[in-house]
């Protein structure tokens, strides 16, 4: 039985390991700073949709 609770303590360890290092991996990608490119494109794609919203309108 001692077997088994401390098998269970090691997986429960291990995934809470693993847990930690996955959120850790995945702050800093979203912590990074967006490429100009990207926040080029995001510009000139609300560009044209407030241009074309805006023609929406006329009909």
């Amino acid at each position: 039985m001692t077997r088994k609770m401390n098998r269970t303590r090691e997986t429960s360890s291990v995934a809470d390991e693993i847990d930690k290092n996955i959120k850790r991996a995945f702050d800093d990608v979203a912590n990074q700073e967006l490429p100009s490119r990207f926040t080029d494109l995001l510009d000139q794609l609300r560009a044209q949709s407030s241009t074309g919203s805006e023609g929406s309108h006329d009909k």
